[in-house]
């Protein structure tokens, strides 16, 4: 039998004085390490609580956010700028979230870049369950405004799929259901995400991509689509008239992300009797300020004026 006070004893001397807290993890131990301790003078001093956040969080993550907007990488100077902050107080948060592995400095020219645990984090944030969460209820809205059903769509190879839509409160709406495919080249959701390429990467579209009709209406010729693309960069707004269904017509604007990259297509459709081409353009401006709307849900920063959409 164990005497009570040597197990006392021993039990005191497995414990640190003054607190019953178990011991840190390794990880929460190692980030401890690499966070440096708070400054008390300079431009540091703030990094107390203030309104109940601690400001250097809310510093770290104006960077990260500043740092993926600049896919081709962002110095020291540039990036304090524009985060408004000091030299020496940029550097040492960038340090700390390269430590982190949140941003990675590139070694020949000491630009930031995107770390990958932060392109993790997006991909779980940003998967389809939740792209079709979040853009359900601006669909919904958008179908009861517009009469009509609408669509959001994404990239797959070089098509595009449906990953939500909703319909609207008229009569004879479309029964497109959620997870069809669509070529690019014939349909408005399409040619959003085909406009969105990089020049590089719309030319090997163009060599590999068999452009067959759906209808007479539809482009096969890859220099009229070259056109037709160029103009919807020009416009940020795509037309579908009859090219994919001849009793449908169709009008779709991009969505972006927090880094200014199209994620997607959202539109809406209507048959050609009740969706005249007049009410069609009329139509664009309201999709437009949907698109908005699901563009900062994604955390897109989108100002008065129409969103330059970056490619991807």
């Amino acid at each position: 039998m164990m005497d009570s006070s040597k197990g006392a004893s021993s039990l005191r001397s497995r414990t640190k004085p003054g607190t019953s807290e178990k011991p840190a993890s390794p990880r929460k131990a190692a980030i401890a390490k690499l966070v440096p301790p708070t400054q008390t003078d300079g431009d540091d001093a703030d990094d107390k609580q203030r309104g109940g956040g601690v400001q250097s969080l809310g510093r770290a993550f104006s960077i990260l956010e500043e740092v993926a907007r600049h896919r081709e990488g962002i110095g020291l100077a540039e990036l304090s700028k524009l985060v408004g902050l000091h030299n020496s107080t940029t550097f040492h948060l960038a340090k700390t979230l390269v430590s982190l592995g949140y941003l990675r400095q590139e070694k020949d020219n000491k630009r930031y870049r995107i770390g990958r645990p932060l392109f993790a984090l997006a991909a779980s944030a940003l998967d389809e369950i939740e792209m079709v969460n979040v853009a359900t209820p601006v669909l919904e809205d958008l179908s009861r405004e517009t009469s009509e059903s609408s669509h959001f769509a994404v990239r797959m190879g070089d098509a595009v799929i449906v990953i939500a839509r909703t319909s609207g409160p008229g009569a004879f709406q479309l029964t497109d259901r959620v997870g069809v495919v669509r070529p690019a080249h014939c349909t408005a959701l399409g040619k959003i995400i085909l406009a969105s390429l990089r020049p590089e990467q719309f030319k090997r579209f163009l060599d590999r991509a068999e452009l067959k009709p759906s209808t007479p209406k539809s482009i096969t010729d890859p220099g009229v689509l070259m056109r037709e693309i160029a103009e919807v960069q020009r416009t940020g707004v795509a037309f579908d008239d009859g090219e994919f269904n001849p009793e449908v017509r169709c009008v779709a604007v991009p969505v972006i992300d927090f880094t200014g990259q199209v994620i997607g297509a959202l539109g809406i459709s209507g048959p050609i009797w009740r969706l005249s081409n007049q009410a069609l353009h009329a139509s664009a401006q309201v999709v437009q300020v949907a698109a908005n709307r699901l563009s900062l849900e994604f955390g897109a920063k989108i100002t008065a004026s129409k969103p330059a959409a970056k490619k991807v």
